[in-house]
């Protein structure tokens, strides 16, 4: 690529709009991020232990933080709230390299600041992370992570297609409750994390890294491979938009 080319691409990605892009994403990931964590460390706080109930209220948490945060961010930034949403874009060529970077700078940082928020407020407890169960292999939790980023993310570019029915609120809602029907899934398995900030930011607060990678493998292979799919095959021939990914449509 030329440097000339280079350098129209980031001036793009630092223009006003660009700017109010990085700024919704970083608010929406916040409040994704608080209340998925939050929700975790609410079931734990009411049922001490292994009880199968906290896993509906943090399913029930992700489904509802996740739409919510898509809502509000999607005629701004496109509401992506996830590494792996924005980094399938940047592949499929709905966004620049330099905008996406910009992206996964906003949601990182607003992770970290979600979990260091519950940190400091929420004394009597650790933050909790991301982990994998005893019978599981690391490789096999990349593959679930994938698996259920795949459906996140495919579910991301149909809500967000201009020639499909699912705009406004109904996008949205459908891509919480694909999130929330994985975190029901495979949470006692991976977790259910599907999204490499919301991992992230937990792991660096609690100062815990172990099988950090899952987080990130998984979900940016399987989240690339279904925008590639839906891009190149079921739905072909979007029209690319430089800074908020699918045209007038939504992420996650």
């Amino acid at each position: 690529m030329a440097p000339s080319s280079l350098n129209a691409r980031f001036k793009q990605s630092v223009t006003p709009d660009a700017l109010r892009s990085y700024l919704a994403e970083f608010i929406s990931t916040f409040f994704y991020v608080f209340a998925v964590v939050g929700s975790a460390m609410a079931a734990r706080k009411l049922m001490p232990g292994a009880d199968p109930s906290s896993l509906v209220i943090v399913a029930i948490g992700n489904s509802f933080a996740l739409s919510s945060a898509v809502y509000i961010a999607a005629n701004i930034s496109g509401g992506h709230v996830n590494p792996a949403v924005t980094f399938s874009l940047a592949v499929g060529g709905h966004i620049s390299v330099p905008t996406a970077l910009f992206y996964w700078i906003s949601q990182m940082l607003a992770s970290v600041m979600a979990c260091l928020l519950l940190r400091v407020v929420i004394v009597g407890q650790s933050l909790p992370t991301y982990t994998i169960a005893e019978e599981m292999t690391g490789f096999g939790a990349s593959v679930i992570e994938g698996v259920l980023t795949f459906g996140l993310v495919y579910t991301v570019y149909a809500a967000g297609d201009p020639r499909r029915s699912l705009q406004g609120v109904t996008g949205p809602l459908a891509i919480g409750l694909m999130a929330g029907a994985n975190v029901l899934a495979a949470g006692p398995f991976s977790g259910g994390s599907m999204n490499p900030a919301c991992a992230f930011g937990s792991a660096v607060i609690a100062g815990r890294f172990k099988n950090q990678a899952v987080y990130w493998v998984g979900p940016l292979i399987g989240g690339t491979f279904a925008g590639l799919l839906y891009d190149n095959a079921v739905f072909p021939n979007q029209v690319p938009d430089s800074i908020r990914g699918i045209s007038d449509g939504v992420g996650a």
